[in-house]
C-alpha cells in the first residue's frame, strides 16, 4: 500500500519542482529585461534627441540656431524648458542674426506597415514646406522606404505650397498625393510607383498636420523669438 502511495506522490513532487524552476527563470528574465531597459533608456533618449536636432537643421536650410516651443492650453506658443514634457512641440530655426527662418513640425500617420513619423520645415514668410525628413518608419525595404531616400520624391518638399486663405484659417489647397508623373501643382505630392500606400500616407500626414498647425502658427508668429 505504501509503495503505491510513494509512486503516486513522486510525479506531483517533480511537477512542483519544475513549476518552481520555471517561475524562477521567468522572474529572472523579467528582471534582466527591466535592468536592460533602465540601463539603456537614457542613452536611447539621448540618441533620439540628437537625431531630432540634426533633422531640424536638415529641414530648415540656412538656420544656425534652434529653440523649442510648446503650445499651451490657451493656444499660444511658449519656450520649452529643458526636460519639460508637452504634447505639442515645434522647433523654431533662426539665422545668425536671430531672425526667424522657419519652423520644424512633427507629424505622424499610418503607413503600409506601421505608423510613420516625420519632420517637415515650414517657411512662414513664403508659406511653403522647405524640407522633409522621416524620423521613424517600418515600411517595406526597397519599396516603401523610398519615402526616406528617393531624390525625386524628396524634391516634392523643397518648395511645397501650403498657403492659407485670407484670414489664415485654413489651407487654400489641401496637400494631396497623386500618381507618379501626374503632379501639376506645388501642393501635390508626386507619388512613388510600387509604394503607393507609403507615399499616399505622407500626403495624408502633411495635409492633416499643416491644416491643424499652420493656422495656429501664423496667428502667433510673433511669439517665436530666440530670447
Amino acid at each position: 500500500m505504501s509503495a503505491t502511495i510513494e509512486q503516486q506522490e513522486q510525479p506531483t513532487s517533480n511537477s512542483k519542482k519544475m513549476l518552481t524552476a520555471m517561475v524562477g527563470i521567468g522572474a529572472l528574465c523579467a528582471l534582466l529585461i527591466v535592468l536592460t531597459y533602465e540601463g539603456t533608456a537614457e542613452r536611447i533618449a539621448f540618441l533620439k534627441q540628437e537625431a531630432l536636432q540634426n533633422a531640424i537643421f536638415k529641414v530648415l536650410p540656412g538656420i544656425e540656431k534652434t529653440r523649442a516651443f510648446y503650445l499651451d492650453k490657451e493656444g499660444h506658443f511658449q519656450p520649452l524648458a529643458e526636460n519639460q514634457k508637452e504634447a505639442t512641440v515645434v522647433y523654431a530655426g533662426f539665422t545668425g542674426q536671430g531672425e526667424l527662418a522657419g519652423i520644424a513640425i512633427q507629424g505622424a500617420g499610418q503607413g503600409y506597415a506601421d505608423v510613420i513619423k516625420v519632420l517637415y520645415g515650414y517657411n512662414p514668410q513664403k508659406e511653403e514646406i522647405v524640407g522633409f525628413y522621416v524620423l521613424e518608419s517600418k515600411e517595406t525595404p526597397g519599396l516603401g522606404d523610398k519615402i526616406e531616400k528617393d531624390e525625386v520624391f524628396l524634391a516634392n518638399f523643397e518648395a511645397m505650397d501650403v498657403k492659407l486663405n485670407a484670414d489664415k484659417s485654413q489651407l487654400v489647397n489641401p496637400v494631396a498625393t497623386v500618381k507618379s508623373g501626374e503632379k501639376n501643382n506645388l501642393w501635390e505630392v508626386d507619388g512613388i510607383t510600387g509604394a503607393t500606400i507609403s507615399s499616399r500616407a505622407i500626403g495624408n500626414i502633411l495635409n492633416e498636420s499643416t491644416s491643424e498647425m499652420l493656422p495656429i502658427i501664423q496667428r502667433n508668429i510673433s511669439e517665436f523669438k530666440i530670447q
